[in-house]
């Protein structure tokens, strides 16, 4: 029997968000902890409904980005005796924190608007738009911040998307500040929440989904396990493949351990190696461990109680 293992190969779309995102995540969390004192007091002031839940919300993401840049702190740390793939899927843990705890404060967001449906009461139209015009501003910056490692980490497509979101909420409040200026009509304000619930809700529930399957070892989304399988089937010598496992180690790190049955003998570390780079190359997986057996009715015996 012989392994191969190949630690350090990451396909192009599956890296480590380079360190230059620490400074991102000290700005994001600096510039919203700031808004979301100025817009919780502003809506108290404004006895804005729409402005405390767009505060809310804010305040959600500044835990959020905490949460995800300890994460890739945390992902950076190398391996030990007891965590011996190091501290990887702590990413995968802090984009399922953030999806469960947005759902959670939207919630909250959820039944003090709908109580504030039937009890409307008036909301200072001008300072509501003033402040989340400035909500828009602060949002867009930090969403720029990390636009480019939204595509290839799920971690930080989740501070992604929460600043996103959030710029597109106040947006919305702006919006609604005019129309109540214009109108007089005020249970647009609670409607207008209840609209950014539902926004947040429709962003978060993709990256629910995803971190999910991903702390449960699912194939990463995106990825042909088929295609992966017929891979290493169609390689010179092979007869067969099986115990082909294929799971995330971090939301930019994906693992590959598969046990090739090949009669004619081992390889060699040349074919190993090459069979690393295609499957670095073709799938983005970097982390490959493969098991050379060269008897069939050992293969029979373990093929029996494992998935192919």
């Amino acid at each position: 029997m012989g392994h191969a293992h190949d630690h350090d190969l990451h396909a192009p779309g599956h890296v480590h968000a380079p360190a230059s995102f620490g400074k991102a995540f000290a700005i994001g969390i600096a510039l919203n902890l700031a808004f979301v004192l100025i817009e919780a007091g502003y809506g108290i002031v404004a006895n804005s409904m729409a402005l405390l839940a767009d505060a809310g919300h804010n305040l959600s993401d500044v835990l959020g980005l905490v949460v995800a840049w300890l994460a890739a702190v945390l992902s950076n740390r190398p391996p030990s005796r007891r965590y011996t793939f190091g501290l990887k899927s702590s990413t995968i843990l802090a984009a399922l924190f953030n999806a469960v705890f947005l759902l959670v404060a939207v919630g909250a967001i959820g039944w003090e608007a709908i109580l504030r449906l039937f009890r409307p009461e008036a909301v200072a139209g001008e300072t509501v738009i003033v402040v989340a015009a400035i909500g828009i501003l602060i949002n867009g910056i930090t969403a720029w911040l990390f636009v480019s490692g939204s595509k290839s980490d799920l971690n930080i497509r989740g501070a992604y998307l929460h600043m996103v979101s959030d710029a597109a909420v106040s947006a919305g409040v702006v919006l609604a500040g005019l129309a109540i200026l214009y109108t007089g009509w005020l249970w647009l304000d609670p409607v207008v929440s209840l609209v950014i619930v539902g926004v947040i809700v429709w962003g978060t529930w993709s990256l629910l989904r995803e971190s999910l399957a991903m702390s449960l070892h699912a194939v990463p989304p995106g990825l042909d396990s088929a295609a992966v399988h017929a891979l290493l089937e169609k390689q010179p010598g092979v007869q067969a493949v099986h115990d082909l496992h294929i799971w995330p180690m971090s939301t930019t790190d994906i693992a590959l351990t598969a046990h090739l049955l090949i009669p004619s003998g081992h390889p060699g570390d040349a074919f190993l190696m090459h069979l690393s780079e295609e499957l670095r190359a073709h799938h983005g997986i970097g982390h490959v461990t493969l098991q050379v057996e060269t008897d069939p009715a050992t293969t029979c015996v373990l093929e029996s109680d494992n998935v192919v």
